[in-house]
C-alpha cells in the first residue's frame, strides 16, 4: 500500500518546487477520522523551503495526482498534515492481491542476492533448556522467518559455549555423582549443578563402566558425556517448539591454533594490542575501553589464565563476517546487556562494519501459577524448565506467549491464562478466528456450492463490498506487508501479534454484522472472498510466528 503512496508524494514535491532531503513518512491515524494515511512532509520541508507548513501543504496537494477512484479526499490537518481517505472501492480491489498471491502475499524481494546470520538459543550445554532461554529460541525463529519472507538466504546458528569454567564445573559434578554412585562420600560444592539429570547422566555411567572410572581423575570423559547428553535434550526441547539451526559453532574452535599456530582468540589480542588497546596488569590481560571514555578496562584474560566471555565472543563475530554475511543478528537474553557493547566496540576498533550488526535483547522471563511466580536457577538444580511448560499448556501457547509482549519488557508467563479456552487468551483468540473462517467456508460448500480455488475470477465482486465492517477488515488486510517490514525493521514478532489480534478482531465484528451465507449470492460469494483473505492472512502470519492453524477447534 505505502509503495502506492510514495512515488505519487515525491512526484508532487518535484511538481511544487519542493526540495528536500527529508524522507517522505505516512502513518495510520489512530483515529479514522483523520484518514486511512498521513504525511507531516510538509512540517518536515517547511523549515528548508522557509515556508509556513500549513500554506506549503495547501500548494502540494493540487500536484497530488492520483488514479480515479482511489482517493476519495486529501486534506490539510493541524500544524501542516495532508490527511488522506481512500475510496471503498479502491480498498476492496486491492483485497484481491491477497486471494492472487495467496501464501505468497506479504513477500518481498529487498533481501533478493544478501545473505543474513541469526543467531539464537546459544545456551550453555549445562543443563536442560530453562523458560527463559525459551523465549530467546522463539523470538530468534521469528526473527529469522521475517527475513525469509523478505527474500534474504539465512543462517540459523547455535553458538555452542562447550569451553571454559562452567564446562568444567559439569564435569566436575558428574564426576561427583559418579563417585557417589560407586558408594564413595563426596563433598558436593554449593557451586556446582546440582539438577537431578546430573545425577541420572552419572548412573548412565556407572551403569555403562561400573566402578572402573573412580580412580579417573581426567574431567574429559565426564565433561564430554554430560555435553553430549545434554545437548541432545536441548535440541530435542527445540525440535517441539519447531525451533531448528542450520550451523552450530564449537566455541572451543576459537582456542585452537590455526596453521600458523595462533588461535582466533589470540588474534584479537594481537591486532587489539597493535591498535594500542591492550595492556597486562594484576596478572591479566585488559582491554583499554578507559579509552573509549568507560570509567573502567574489561578484562579479556583473567589472571589464572582464562579467556572472559568478551575475548571468544569477539573472535566469533570476526568469524561472521569472514564468512561474509551482509546482515548480522543476535538475539542475546539480559545477561548480555553489559558485555556487547565492549565487543562492538572491539569490532570497531579492528575496522569491521558494525553497522552490519543487530543486536536484539530479550528480558527475563517469570512464570505465574495460582498467583505465584516461580524463581529458575540451573545451577541450584530448581529451574523452571521449558520442557514442562511445553508439556503443561502446549507448544502454540508456549511460542505466542513468549512473543506477545516485546522483547525489551520484562515478561511474566501467566500458565493458567495460556491454558484457557476463551477470548481472554490470545492464542485461543487467533487460532479461533482461522478455525471459525473454515468452518464457514466448509458451510458455504455445502449449502451454495462456493468452491474459492473455482472462482478466481469472481474477485472483483469484492468491490460491491461498501460497509463499514467490511472496508475496516479489507484496509487492515492490506496493512500485512508493511506490518512484516516493520516487525523486520525492528526485530519484533510482537508486532505481528498485535496486527493479527487486531486482524482477529476485525473479523469477528464483520462476522456479527455482515449476514453472509443468508446474504443474496453476490454479496454472500463477496463475503466469502473477504473470509478467505483474512483465512489467508491469518494463516501467512501464524508461519512467521511458527504457531498452527488449525481448521476446527
Amino acid at each position: 500500500m505505502l509503495e502506492f503512496f510514495l512515488p505519487v508524494i515525491q512526484r508532487a514535491l518535484c511538481s511544487a518546487g519542493v526540495t528536500t532531503d527529508k524522507p517522505i513518512r505516512l502513518e495510520q491515524p489512530s483515529d479514522k477520522k483523520f484518514g486511512d494515511f498521513s504525511t507531516n512532509i510538509a512540517l518536515l520541508a517547511a523549515k528548508e523551503c522557509k515556508r509556513n507548513p500549513r500554506e506549503l501543504a495547501q500548494e502540494i496537494i493540487p500536484h497530488l495526482m492520483f488514479p480515479p477512484d482511489t482517493v476519495a479526499k486529501i486534506e490539510v490537518a493541524g500544524a501542516g498534515f495532508i490527511n488522506f481517505y481512500l475510496t471503498p472501492l479502491f480498498i476492496m480491489q486491492s483485497v484481491e492481491q491477497v486471494l492472487v498471491e495467496g501464501d505468497e502475499y506479504g513477500k518481498g524481494n529487498i533481501g533478493q542476492g544478501k545473505t543474513a546470520i541469526v543467531e539464537y538459543v546459544s545456551a550453555n550445554p549445562t543443563g536442560p533448556l530453562t523458560i527463559g532461554r525459551g523465549r530467546g529460541g522463539v523470538l530468534g525463529d521469528c526473527i529469522a522467518n521475517l527475513f525469509e519472507t523478505q527474500g534474504y538466504e539465512v543462517t540459523r546458528e547455535y553458538y555452542f559455549n562447550d569451553a571454559g569454567r562452567q564446562m568444567q564445573i559439569l564435569g566436575e559434578s558428574v564426576r561427583l555423582r559418579y563417585l557417589e554412585c560407586c558408594g564413595r562420600e563426596t563433598e558436593f560444592p554449593a557451586t556446582h549443578y546440582q539438577g537431578e539429570y546430573i545425577r541420572e547422566i552419572a548412573e548412565g555411567l556407572y551403569s555403562d563402566h561400573g566402578t572402573t572410572l573412580e580412580i579417573n581423575s581426567d574431567l574429559d570423559l565426564f565433561k564430554k558425556s554430560a555435553e553430549e547428553i545434554i545437548f541432545k535434550s536441548i535440541r530435542t526441547t527445540l525440535g517441539r517448539l519447531s525451533i531448528r539451526h542450520d550451523s552450530f559453532f564449537n566455541e572451543h574452535t576459537l582456542y585452537n591454533p590455526d596453521i600458523h599456530g595462533i588461535s582466533a582468540n589470540q588474534r584479537v589480542i594481537d591486532e587489539l594490542r597493535k591498535k594500542e588497546f591492550i595492556s597486562e596488569y594484576d596478572g591479566a590481560v585488559w582491554f583499554l575501553t578507559t579509552k573509549l571514555g568507560q570509567e573502567k578496562d574489561k578484562v579479556l584474560i583473567k589472571s589464572s589464565g582464562e579467556p572472559s566471555y568478551r575475548l571468544p565472543d569477539i573472535a566469533y563475530h570476526i568469524t561472521k563476517f569472514e564468512r561474509g554475511y551482509d546482515i548480522i543478528i543476535n538475539v542475546f537474553g539480559a545477561d548480555h546487556i553489559d558485555e556487547y557493547p565492549d565487543v562492538l566496540e572491539a569490532l570497531k576498533i579492528l575496522d569491521y562494519d558494525t553497522d552490519r550488526i543487530k543486536i536484539a535483547i530479550n528480558q527475563f522471563v517469570t512464570t505465574t501459577v495460582d498467583g505465584q511466580t516461580l524463581k529458575m536457577s540451573t545451577r541450584k538444580g530448581n529451574a523452571d524448565l521449558l520442557d514442562d511448560l511445553i508439556d503443561d499448556v502446549g507448544a502454540d501457547a508456549t511460542r505466542l506467549f513468549f512473543i506477545m509482549r516485546g522483547k525489551d519488557s520484562h515478561l511474566n508467563f501467566d500458565i493458567e491464562l495460556a491454558k484457557k479456552q476463551s477470548k481472554e487468551n490470545p492464542v485461543f483468540y487467533l487460532q479461533y478466528a482461522h478455525a471459525r473462517i473454515c468452518s464457514l467456508l466448509r458451510m458455504a460448500q455445502q449449502e451454495t456450492g462456493f468452491n474459492p480455488s473455482d472462482s478466481t475470477a469472481e474477485y472483483q465482486l469484492l468491490c460491491q463490498l461498501s460497509s463499514p465492517a467490511e472496508v475496516q477488515l479489507g484496509f487492515a488486510l492490506l496493512d500485512y506487508p508493511d506490518m512484516i517490514k516493520t516487525s523486520l525493521r525492528m526485530l519484533e514478532p510482537q508486532k505481528m501479534v498485535e496486527y493479527l489480534h487486531s486482524l482477529a478482531e476485525l473479523f469477528h465484528r464483520f462476522y456479527q454484522e455482515c449476514p453472509i451465507l443468508k446474504a443474496e449470492p453476490d454479496i454472500c460469494n463477496a463475503r466469502l472472498f473477504l473470509s478467505l483473505a483474512t483465512r489467508q492472512v491469518l494463516r501467512n502470519g501464524f508461519r512467521i510466528l511458527g504457531v498452527s492453524a488449525p481448521e476446527s477447534m
